[in-house]
């Protein structure tokens, strides 16, 4: 497994979200994870969903060092997670653009791109994800579709081997999420990424999951664990079998 998840459980202190995260105050606790066991194996691609707010950004803010675990265990590659890893790479909900940046230095922000060869990677990359010619402009000059692929283009320009994605595709119109939504899944078979995804749409799970996690509502823990073996093409999303998990996955919910 490239990542190992044992026993995890996260609280927090006081009445904000993450807010003095495994503190030594005196205030309110509250649980939200508890008790959540799970692997995942090299590229494969993971979903996570449950209700709004039972834990699942915080989950991914484990997986990636961000936050420390109240108890329990998190492996990556065999090395437990005590800080932010270089091979993991996350993409939050809100992007986290800076918008005082053009798309060029938010894709390579936190690298070295002096070589030629580093920035012809980088505008590979960009080309791959329709945002040739952009690199000079402001995050408040691009759509909602543009702004979610240098989000992208900002994770895999560090070249990861795990990807996590917080709702990556939200906000935005039918069409545009199903275009982006292919892509991702074409990125994570050329690439060989192992992918978490935590997402509430149903449909984008069943669509990016080869196995889907369903947790509860906080405390999360596992509920349900489905295995979704169809997935892997773009034409999954208009079969019979496509359309069963669906429907088994919100039943669950």
């Amino acid at each position: 497994m490239i990542i190992e998840v044992e026993s995890l459980r996260l609280e927090y202190e006081g009445s904000g979200r993450y807010r003095r995260l495994k503190g030594k105050g005196r205030g309110e606790r509250t649980t939200v994870i508890e008790e959540l066991s799970f692997g995942v194996a090299p590229e494969e691609s993971l979903a996570i969903i449950g209700p709004s707010g039972c834990g699942k950004t915080s989950l991914l803010f484990v997986l990636c060092g961000l936050i420390r675990p109240t108890s329990g265990r998190v492996r990556v590659q065999g090395e437990e997670v005590r800080g932010p890893r270089r091979d993991v790479a996350l993409i939050l909900q809100d992007i986290g653009l800076l918008p005082w940046k053009t798309v060029w230095k938010n894709v390579t922000l936190g690298l070295h791109v002096d070589g030629r060869g580093d920035r012809e990677r980088i505008r590979r990359l960009l080309a791959e994800l329709g945002l040739e010619g952009l690199e000079d402009r402001y995050p408040s000059q691009l759509s909602g579709g543009q702004l979610r692929r240098v989000g992208l283009a900002r994770a895999l320009a560090r070249e990861p081997a795990i990807l996590l994605m917080d709702e990556p595709l939200a906000s935005l119109d039918a069409l545009t999420k199903e275009r982006l939504q292919e892509q991702v899944l074409q990125l994570w078979r050329e690439r060989e990424l192992a992918m978490v995804l935590v997402t509430h749409d149903i449909e984008e799970a069943v669509f990016l999951g080869e196995r889907i996690l369903v947790l509860t509502d906080r405390p999360a823990t596992l509920k349900a664990e489905i295995a979704n073996p169809g997935m892997g093409e773009v034409e999954y999303r208009r079969s019979e079998l496509f359309y069963k998990k669906v429907q088994e996955l919100r039943d669950l919910l």
